[in-house]
């Protein structure tokens, strides 16, 4: 039977609406499963959430929260994460990577520095305190974010000052939600925070920051204590979703750098920072993955050479074999 131009069409029609479109499967968005803290130096994530970035790149990202650093490195040896968002501890980065070698691509730094007042961490103290620095722990209490990596830079924090962190401090881990409250209630004497913790400590009117960015001010600045981290097997099996996710979040870095106020209302839907008490949440020090200098680098090399010289490592880790290249997405 000869069809005419009518009929050819509509059986073209009928066709192609019962197969899977090449066009459809090229446009739908690849998804990519993302772990996070709700720490300051994740706001890059909460930029490319709230502008839409992720979306704009072909991505549809689910975010798993958590509240401990180990949790999120966990969570990406595991296989059950594509990507550690900006904040990933990074000291436990490299630790996890010399135990599972050629498991992590770090395209991003997070932290502070001492110039321009761009706060990462704090030692934080109720009101009247009188500790004043850290000296003035001998024979009190610390807390610090529960992981190797905090209880690392505590500890040697504690050494530069003088003091023995087996005998004269009593270290504890805390969780973030809890470090002012433990303050605030005298169940802990002190905590070595990360933002927003010293913002928060501020915005309670009970407890307040004795010093801001110790970290840089003993071992490095700027201090990186956050990465943003790729597993190597995303970056080979899924190439093109992981560029998209780096530029998403390079240029939600750069946003997040020069738009701050811009952005400050969005913390209050990723951390516990409140209504208009994100006025005064501290601003911290972010690098894209195309930003990154020796600088930055050597600021990074400086916190996995504590881990060494506190014995966590036993052998010295340059960080540069874990930092992404071009390269590795061919």
């Amino acid at each position: 039977m000869k069809l005419n131009r009518r009929q050819v069409l509509q059986s073209a029609a009928a066709l192609s609406a019962s197969l899977p479109s090449p066009w459809v499967r090229a446009q739908r968005p690849e998804k990519v499963k993302l772990s996070w803290l709700p720490i300051m130096q994740t706001t890059p994530l909460y930029v490319a959430l709230q502008d839409r970035l992720f979306e704009k790149a072909g991505l549809e990202v689910e975010i798993v929260q958590f509240q401990n650093p180990n949790q999120i490195i966990d969570s990406l040896v595991a296989n059950q994460a594509d990507a550690g968002a900006p904040g990933a501890a990074a000291g436990i980065t490299i630790l996890a990577e010399s135990r599972y070698p050629r498991t992590f691509k770090v395209f991003g730094l997070q932290g502070g520095t001492l110039k321009g007042q761009r706060l990462n961490d704090a030692l934080i103290v109720k009101n009247g305190s009188e500790i004043r620095n850290f000296q003035d722990l001998k024979g009190r209490s610390m807390g610090h974010l529960p992981g190797i990596q905090w209880r690392t830079i505590s500890r040697h924090i504690l050494r530069a000052n003088g003091l023995d962190p087996d005998k004269d401090v009593r270290l504890q881990e805390i969780a973030v939600g809890l470090q002012v409250p433990s303050v605030v209630a005298g169940s802990i004497d002190a905590t070595l925070s990360l933002e927003p913790v010293g913002s928060i400590a501020v915005a309670s009117g009970a407890a307040t920051r004795a010093l801001s960015n110790p970290c840089a001010a003993v071992i490095a600045d700027p201090f990186y204590s956050g990465v943003s981290v790729l597993t190597t097997k995303f970056v080979k099996e899924r190439p093109k979703a992981a560029r998209a996710l780096v530029s998403a979040l390079d240029q939600a870095t750069r946003l997040a750098n020069t738009e701050f106020d811009r952005v400050r209302p969005y913390f209050a839907k990723y951390t516990a920072i409140k209504g208009d008490d994100v006025r005064i949440v501290a601003q911290p020090y972010l690098r894209a993955w195309n930003e990154m200098g020796d600088t930055d680098i050597a600021s990074y090399q400086a916190l996995v050479d504590v881990f060494h010289k506190e014995g966590v490592l036993k052998e010295r880790v340059d960080v540069r074999t874990v930092l992404l290249k071009p390269s590795d997405f061919a």
